[in-house]
């Protein structure tokens, strides 16, 4: 029996365990999944609890909810891979599993530690991150008594989940101090990496013409270098400081520990990764999906998704021994929310832009790009329910693998 390995069940590894097992024969293909966790967190939900939106419950359910008969789950940590032997060892030598093709969707993890002074004396008291779900419900607590005052938001380094969601959260904690009546004790300020609200033109005229009708403050081309605990400000590398008393942190993303140990990645233990086939660079039989790998799109759950299509595809390639016939483009969409039950929507790719026009049918929508109307936060807020009833599932989603251009209208 042949056997085929996926580390990592989150988003991506969960839809590419159902998708295979609905391919492959199962007396012919053994497929197994490994993850340390068992619990299933829907991580786009962790930025509406600081807001009182979405609560811990909203958020969470078994993994094993998500996954098909006919799979092999193991729950246990991942010690390392060895390539060149097509073997993966779990944590204390526990058990090793030999295989003909491996899956690594081990996603990122936060690490506050790579920058000195966010994890110390203030953290989960006047610094706070919502990547997770113990700092959102931590956030919420605090932000419940909170008096107001210089609220910070900091993108820690480049990459990162989700790239909109700072954006989203200042947005929306726009909303929640205008609801309580205190936005006027509340100084709004995103700090980030970037050379201003998003990568792209057309996206960031609109959502920087968004942060000044909020009257949200945008300090671009910021890279943090430390946090002052005691004086309560961090500083970047070239000397500029800026004054918080309530940091909200976007922490270093890192690629798992077990990659690092198995020598496998960058620098940041994201693996190279080839853009276009998800074939991991150096070894033929491993392909990367989501977050582990090095590819030059957004980390989002998205791109998971579509690349999830190229991927089953190039697999089944390699399994008959035909040239790949599927080349990811980099295909993204993101729906953002921008406070008082409005949103937009962003659809881009390596190549294209965000640009203006409807989603995802020509002329009709019912979504608007790069428009702020209802039905874009209606969207946001359905997508939970598509998310685990559809996505996860490695069912057929109703939009195009490969970015469109139908519907949409050239800026330049």
């Amino acid at each position: 029996m042949k056997k085929i390995v996926i580390l990592g069940a989150g988003t991506a590894g969960t839809l590419m365990a159902n998708k295979l097992r609905n391919e492959l024969p199962i007396d012919e293909w053994k497929i197994s999944i490994v993850d340390k966790e068992k619990t299933h967190y829907y991580q786009p939900g962790f930025l509406f609890i600081p807001f009182g939106i979405y609560k811990r419950d909203d958020v969470i359910k078994p993994k094993s909810d998500f996954f098909p008969l006919g799979v092999n789950v193991i729950y246990s940590e991942i010690e390392k891979i060895l390539p060149e032997e097509n073997r993966v060892l779990l944590k204390e030598g526990s058990q090793v599993l030999q295989y003909d093709y491996l899956i690594v969707a081990t996603g990122t993890k936060l690490a506050p530690e790579e920058t000195p002074g966010l994890k110390e004396d203030l953290w989960y008291k006047d610094i706070f991150d919502f990547y997770s779900l113990e700092g959102s419900v931590a956030l919420a607590e605090h932000l419940k008594t909170w008096q107001g005052g210089k609220l910070v938001v900091n993108i820690s380094e480049l990459p990162y989940k989700c790239p909109v969601a700072p954006l989203e959260f200042v947005f929306l904690a726009d909303a929640y101090f205008t609801q309580r009546g205190m936005r006027d004790k509340v100084d709004i300020t995103l700090a980030t990496p970037l050379p201003g609200a998003f990568t792209k033109p057309a996206a960031t005229k609109l959502l920087s013409n968004l942060l000044q009708e909020k009257n949200i403050s945008i300090i671009p081309d910021y890279n943090i270098a430390e946090v002052d605990n005691k004086n309560k400000k961090i500083v970047d590398y070239a000397g500029k400081e800026i004054e918080f008393d309530l940091l909200v942190s976007i922490p270093t993303n890192m690629g798992d520990d077990a990659i690092e140990r198995s020598g496998m990645g960058d620098d940041l233990n994201f693996i190279p990764t080839d853009k276009h086939t998800l074939q991991s660079q150096d070894y033929k039989n491993i392909f990367v999906l989501g977050d582990a790998s090095n590819i030059p799109t957004s980390k989002a759950g998205s791109v998971a998704h579509f690349a999830a299509e190229i991927l089953m595809e190039n697999l089944m390639c390699a399994i008959e021994g035909r040239p790949y016939t599927a080349s990811f483009d980099g295909h993204a969409n993101c729906y953002i929310v921008t406070g008082n039950g409005m949103g937009t929507l962003i659809d881009f790719n390596y190549d294209t832009e965000p640009l203006p026009g409807t989603f995802p049918l020509p002329g009709v929508g019912p979504f608007g790009l790069l428009k702020v109307t209802k039905l874009n936060h209606y969207g946001k807020m359905i997508f939970r329910w598509m998310y685990c009833h559809v996505l996860l599932k490695g069912k057929e989603m109703p939009i195009s693998t490969h970015m469109s251009m139908a519907g949409k209208k050239l800026t330049y």
